[in-house]
């Protein structure tokens, strides 16, 4: 398989968008496909854009595309991604999130709105709410609908901006909104693409439209604090100096912005700063009170009484990906033209806050994302992440024993049916990581599971270029040095990982996962 990976890229495709890829037997049949009876565990740790493949083989009620009549797939998942979900949980959700942002916002009967594109609209509602799925009482979410009918995202790289920033200005002249959030998410998406033009109009247009979103909140007497949930573009080049399209460990800007132009000599913000002290920065500048359980600490260490005493409105302004680099031949951002950022760092109390690591619960040294970026800009405290539980897991053994684990292997040689293991394949994402995927063989081989089937994804955001070959090259040896398991299925994740409702993207990999739709590679 990893060779057929390697002569799909001579055709011009790339990890992420690979066409279905299917190990057929002697007799030209697909081989290792789900079928009705077999058992399936899913080993991706983000979860939302998990959901929708899941529910096709799941949902009773499916109806978004036709699916075999009849099979009944029994399905295990490493967390919790819906639910609603008819699955079980490997490393179920290790309680609420309780009092984050959001919430103590709606507990003090003031009003709220979160605005984005549909991009990022689970980051900012779902990931900013502390993991819950719906609004609180007098939240209001808005969500504008980002060009998912283009299939380059690089041919548009304004996105849906204008359509946000007019929300954003519309619940700015509403005086009844105490706090808007607002996601500006054009830099993390384009900086995903290998296009360095399209990343520049994308900077460029974020700041174009800070300027005016900033302008309005000012005109209105709000206060901004504007930030960035992690870093992407700022940093594009690796140290051999190929092109790294994926997330940084960079620091991230903070800036408040506020009308009152005497009160900012005054104004200092704290240095060495991370993303859970945005939440009750925000609370203490809305003058609430700031719940035991945000650990984080206000960013406001010099201010006139009088100021901060103030009633005032907040606008939480999310330039999403904006990291501060060096200013190298690497920093895109610092190569575009961005003279609102450049005037706001210069004139407005600006500090730098810590967006990746055990800033934000992840491993040190790991890269900073969507997901837990804005789950610590709501939360407010670091929130232990799954891969660390996860990671911890097969450290002390308790992996092993994992009940979810146990019933889907042990279910397999129950009923003589298969152990089929699905999930990104990369070395580190936020989706999850290889070593779950090795461990999971390892488990199998230990229970004596008969057939066991490997189902892999491409196209870890940030990779290097073709690296998926690499990773299936890996996988078939340790299957082989484990002594069991076969890769039989590869597809780029653009066809498999979607929370946007693209129901033909997951059809393609229902029917490679379920039929065997696919080039055929051969076993010989």
């Amino acid at each position: 398989m990893a060779k057929a990976v390697a002569r799909a890229y001579l055709s011009s495709q790339d990890d992420e968008k690979i066409e279905p890829l299917v190990r057929i037997d002697d007799q030209g049949n697909p081989v290792g496909r789900i079928r009705n009876g077999d058992y399936v565990i899913f080993y991706d740790i983000r979860g939302e854009r998990e959901i929708e493949l899941t529910e096709a083989f799941t949902a009773s009620d499916f109806s978004h595309f036709p699916t075999l009549p009849d099979a009944k797939v029994h399905f295990a998942t490493m967390i919790q991604y819906d639910p609603r979900l008819d699955v079980q949980v490997a490393f179920p959700p290790p309680g609420t999130i309780k009092d984050t942002l959001s919430e103590t916002i709606s507990a003090a009967g003031k009003k709220q709105i979160k605005i984005s594109e549909s991009e990022k609209a689970t980051h900012l509602t779902f990931f900013f709410n502390g993991k819950r799925k719906q609004p609180f009482p007098a939240a209001d979410w808005v969500t504008v609908p980002s060009p998912h009918s283009v299939l380059d995202l690089s041919t548009t790289p304004a996105l849906s901006i204008s359509e946000v920033a007019l929300a954003t200005q519309k619940a700015i002249h509403n005086p009844a909104y105490d706090l808007i959030v607002t996601n500006l998410a054009n830099v993390d998406v384009i900086g995903h693409i290998e296009n360095p033009d399209a990343i520049r109009d994308a900077v460029q247009g974020v700041d174009q439209y800070i300027g005016a979103i900033v302008d309005t909140a000012l005109g209105a007497g709000m206060t901004v604090l504007l930030t960035a949930d992690h870093g992407t573009v700022e940093r594009w080049y690796y140290p051999d100096g190929t092109i790294d399209t994926g997330h940084t460990d960079s620091p991230v800007p903070c800036i408040l912005i506020d009308p009152d132009s005497e009160a900012l000599a005054g104004i200092q913000l704290r240095d060495e700063g991370e993303l859970p002290d945005v939440a009750p920065t925000i609370l203490q500048l809305l003058g609430l009170e700031i719940p035991a359980s945000m650990t984080g600490k206000s960013l406001l260490a010099k201010y006139p009484e009088e100021w901060l005493t103030r009633e005032r409105r907040v606008l939480l302004l999310i330039a999403d990906g904006w990291g501060l680099g060096d200013g190298g031949p690497g920093d895109l951002i610092a190569q575009a033209d961005t003279p609102v950022m450049d005037t706001l760092s210069r004139h407005y109390p600006f500090t730098r806050l810590q967006a990746a690591g055990n800033a934000v619960g992840m491993p040190s040294g790991s890269v900073g994302n969507s997901e837990a970026g804005h789950l610590h800009l709501g939360a407010g405290r670091r929130i232990l992440s799954d891969r660390l539980r996860i990671d911890a897991a097969i450290a002390d053994g308790t992996y092993f024993e994992n009940p979810a684990f146990l019933w889907a292997t042990r279910g397999a040689i129950r009923d003589n049916t298969r152990l089929h293991l699905l999930g990104l394949v990369s070395f580190y994402s936020s989706h999850g990581s290889v070593d779950h995927l090795l461990a999971l063989l390892r488990l199998a081989k230990r229970e004596g599971v008969p057939e066991v089937y490997v189902h892999s994804m491409l196209g870890r955001r940030g990779e290097r270029k073709e690296s998926g070959a690499k990773y299936i090259r890996l996988i078939e040896q340790q299957t082989r040095e484990i002594g069991i398991g076969r890769v039989v299925s590869v597809i780029g994740r653009f066809w498999s990982l979607d929370r946007e409702g693209n129901w033909d993207r997951i059809e393609k990999t229902y029917r490679l996962l379920a039929e065997g739709i696919g080039t055929p590679v051969s076993t010989s």
